[in-house]
């Protein structure tokens, strides 16, 4: 690790300091310990443990990392980046007992954040690093217990949105995402952790700031990617510091007069509520969701509310909903990764197929309905098998209907 000398002496001299912990303090007492230490340590010495951080931090952006990890027992000590989708302990890592990460992390984070980590043994926040150069480098970052100490996992936030064009869109499928042509309704990014839903919906929200004067609402936890105001005015609520939950930032932004509401994340049934609320009121919204396939997604959004209420959200959701792009990260033949994506659009047959409850159809409906630009994820990973970016193997791996994807290759 190479920090400056006086930094490095800096940390050396607050190593030395923890050696004195009181073995008998454990969980939170020990936690609480380092704060106090923390707190009567010099500004030279914490800038010393943020630089220890954040030197690696820095890194990976060279190393084209999009995760990294370090803190409690199951790191051993060690740093570890994900790079192209596989996890493993960097070669060069220094070695850091659990104290000593305990003392870093705890140092990222604000007296706030301290007390919300010790609450919830869990604390999501953004992490900045200043860039008087350009754009500040900024991270997604997550601290936990991890068998009584803690542990870290930071994402990097691509400071360099991609074009639209990039994300190969049908024009009808381009319509319907852009405030130009269509003014309400709600479109769903959906893919599991790390299929790089955060940077499809970014490339849109850029699209519309770009192209349309309007008003754009963010609510998300926590901010990743800061769009500057172009035509737009861009607002950034992040939950937790700027609005209480995903539901009151809903709520709230009514009052703010917003032409687009972006939602992080559909939680929770009252989020869910909320966004077919606010789409139905005339507004443009977008959010995402942890699921695999548009049929999942609205299988997803009828199931996490209360039975009483499905009915009534299968017809709301029939009438709002316009769009829903479901996306994997695929591993490439030369060791990269590219964008594999389901689409979905919200046809007349496809709204009386959510509001008859028979989801089932819809899958059908995508794989005949290329003139609308729909498709299944089966039919785009056969794309990419047939242009030579993806193996047949990785395309059977990635695929939802593994059996029509076998079809789709013979």
């Amino acid at each position: 690790m190479n920090l400056d000398p006086q930094s490095q002496k800096h940390l050396d001299e607050f190593r030395e300091r923890i050696t004195r912990f009181p073995g008998h303090l454990h969980g939170t007492e020990r936690q609480k310990w380092l704060v106090d230490l923390i707190n009567r340590s010099s500004l030279e010495v914490r800038n010393a443990l943020r630089e220890a951080v954040e030197h690696h931090l820095m890194m990976m952006s060279s190393l084209e990392a999009s995760d990294i990890d370090m803190g409690g027992s199951g790191c051993h000590g060690r740093i570890w980046y994900r790079i192209h989708g596989k996890k493993s302990v960097y070669p060069d890592s220094p070695v850091f007992n659990l104290i000593e990460t305990d003392a870093m992390l705890l140092n990222l984070v604000s007296k706030d954040q301290i007390d919300q980590l010790f609450e919830k043994r869990n604390l999501d926040f953004s992490h900045v690093i200043p860039n008087d150069d350009g754009p500040d480098h900024r991270f997604r970052a997550d601290i936990y217990f991890d068998l009584d100490h803690l542990a870290l996992n930071m994402r990097r936030i691509e400071t360099e949105i991609r074009p639209f064009k990039g994300l190969q869109l049908h024009p009808e499928i381009a319509k319907v995402l852009s405030l130009k042509y269509l003014k309400f309704g709600l479109t769903l990014v959906t893919g599991i952790t790390g299929s790089g839903k955060s940077s499809t919906l970014d490339t849109i929200i850029n699209a519309n700031n770009r192209s349309v004067d309007g008003h754009i609402a963010i609510i998300a936890s926590p901010v990743e990617l800061v769009h500057e105001p172009v035509r737009c005015i861009v607002r950034h609520r992040e939950v937790g510091r700027d609005v209480p939950s995903f539901r009151d930032g809903v709520v709230q932004s009514m009052r703010q007069d917003p032409n687009i509401i972006v939602i992080g994340e559909l939680r929770d049934d009252e989020t869910i509520l909320a966004a077919l609320e606010v789409s139905d009121s005339g507004h443009k919204t977008f959010s995402t969701l942890h699921t695999a396939s548009a049929s999942e997604s609205i299988d997803r959004i009828i199931g996490e509310v209360p039975v009483r209420e499905q009915d009534r959200v299968r017809n709301r959701l029939a009438d709002v909903i316009t769009c829903v792009i479901s996306q994997k990260l695929v591993p490439t033949l030369d060791g990269k990764r590219v964008l594999a994506k389901e689409v979905m659009l919200a046809t007349n047959s496809v709204k009386a197929a959510i509001r008859n409850n028979n989801v089932g159809e819809i899958y059908q409906m995508l794989a005949e309905g290329g003139q609308y630009g729909m498709h299944t994820l089966e039919q785009d990973l056969k794309r990419l098998v047939e242009e030579y970016r993806i193996s047949a193997d990785e395309a059977v791996n990635y695929a939802n209907n593994k059996k029509r994807m076998k079809e789709l290759l013979r």
